[in-house]
């Protein structure tokens, strides 16, 4: 069974270089240190006019949690409704109540706002309370596929529980494996014959051009990293190539 390889990207750089690459699909979004959050109008469409590779949109207001106020929930639905018409290829979101439960009503509204295109219930199912449960009720949403590092920081430390994800859910929705995806991580998943999809940024930071650098300033909120550029590692894609073939 083919294995599609869904890449997280942050910048056009990088986009643009996974699409030639041959990601299968892009997960477009801003705020790499927020973890994802909704990109622009513009990088998407100027990345649709560029490139054929599908493209999922990130939809998510705001960092911090998942547990979002109607008014964050109505901007949520603009932006699905905005980007569809732009011809965005689906969507990622995933909104939580105060208990670590999956938002149904919310979630449904937004999948409704979709009108048939594909959603990804993103990696707030990793701080859902109970796991089993959130997978049930995604599934009755309406999602296509989950995405999750096993309810651990990285899929190294929620393998096992990835692997059980996968099968419970059997065929009836994608569980898709991210979040510090190894090309390693392949081979132990794909042997419960449930594995589709992984998502794996291969990300590096390409070193600012800049010559001057203020010392007395620090552009990104904490972090102590000098000023980059998130893009690609060629090697490291191909890596993951090599392990899903």
């Amino acid at each position: 069974m083919n294995i599609l390889l869904e890449t997280p990207v942050f910048t056009v750089e990088a986009a643009l270089k996974v699409a030639e690459y041959g990601a299968d699909r892009l997960e477009l979004c801003s705020s790499f240190y927020e973890g994802g959050e909704t990109p622009g109008a513009g990088l998407f469409s100027y990345l649709k006019d560029k490139i054929g590779t599908p493209i999922f949109v990130m939809i998510r207001p705001r960092g911090g949690d998942f547990v979002y106020t109607s008014n964050e929930v109505a901007v949520m639905k603009r932006e699905i409704i905005h980007f569809s018409d732009l011809g965005a290829d689906g969507f990622v979101f995933g909104i939580l109540k105060a208990d670590g439960s999956v938002n149904m009503e919310a979630c449904t509204s937004l999948i409704q706002a979709a009108e048939g295109k594909p959603c990804t219930f993103h990696r707030a199912f990793d701080v859902c309370s109970n796991q089993e449960t959130a997978l049930e009720d995604i599934m009755e949403c309406g999602f296509s596929r989950i995405l999750t590092s096993g309810g651990k920081n990285t899929v190294t430390e929620g393998l096992q529980q990835i692997i059980r994800l996968l099968e419970i859910a059997k065929n009836r929705i994608i569980i898709m494996p991210g979040g510090g995806m190894k090309p390693g991580h392949i081979a132990p998943l794909r042997e419960t014959g449930y594995l589709k999809e992984i998502h794996a940024s291969c990300k590096k930071i390409r070193l600012s051009e800049q010559n001057y650098l203020n010392p007395n300033l620090t552009l990104t909120a904490g972090t102590d990293e000098e000023p980059g550029v998130l893009t690609v590692d060629e090697t490291l894609f191909e890596k993951f190539r090599k392990a899903m073939r």
